[in-house]
C-alpha cells in the first residue's frame, strides 16, 4: 500500500502512553439528494514524545503496525491552538514584567 498522508484533529490524547485518537472528516455527496454529508474516522497515532494535546491538527501517515489496532504515526503538528495560546500568555506576563507600571515611578 502506497503511504497515505491524512490531515485530521486530536480528539483524545493522554489515557494511553504514545497514543492519541486523531479524527479524520471527508465530504461526500449523497447519490440522491445530492446533499453534502459529513463522514469521519477516527486513527489510533502513535506519538513518540507525548507532545499532543486537544484539538491540534495534525498530519498522520501510515507506518507498519505498531500495536494491534495503531497503524498511523505522527508526522506534523499543523495547528496546536492550546500551544499558541500558552505562548500569547507567556508573552504578554513577559512584557509586563519588563515594562514598570506608571504607578511604581512615583
Amino acid at each position: 500500500m502506497p503511504p497515505m498522508a491524512l490531515i485530521g484533529q486530536v480528539t483524545k490524547v493522554g489515557f494511553m502512553n504514545k497514543t492519541a485518537t486523531v479524527t479524520v472528516s471527508r465530504f461526500i455527496f449523497h447519490p440522491k439528494t445530492g446533499k453534502r454529508l459529513e463522514r469521519s474516522k477516527k486513527y489510533l497515532t502513535h506519538d513518540e514524545q507525548n507532545n499532543l494535546r486537544m484539538h491540534d491538527t495534525v498530519l498522520i501517515r501510515n507506518c507498519p503496525p505498531i500495536s494491534a489496532r495503531k497503524r498511523f504515526t505522527l508526522e506534523k503538528v499543523l495547528k496546536s491552538p492550546e500551544r499558541e495560546r500558552e505562548e500569547l500568555h507567556a508573552r504578554q506576563a513577559a512584557e509586563v514584567n519588563s515594562h514598570p507600571s506608571p504607578q511604581a515611578q512615583a
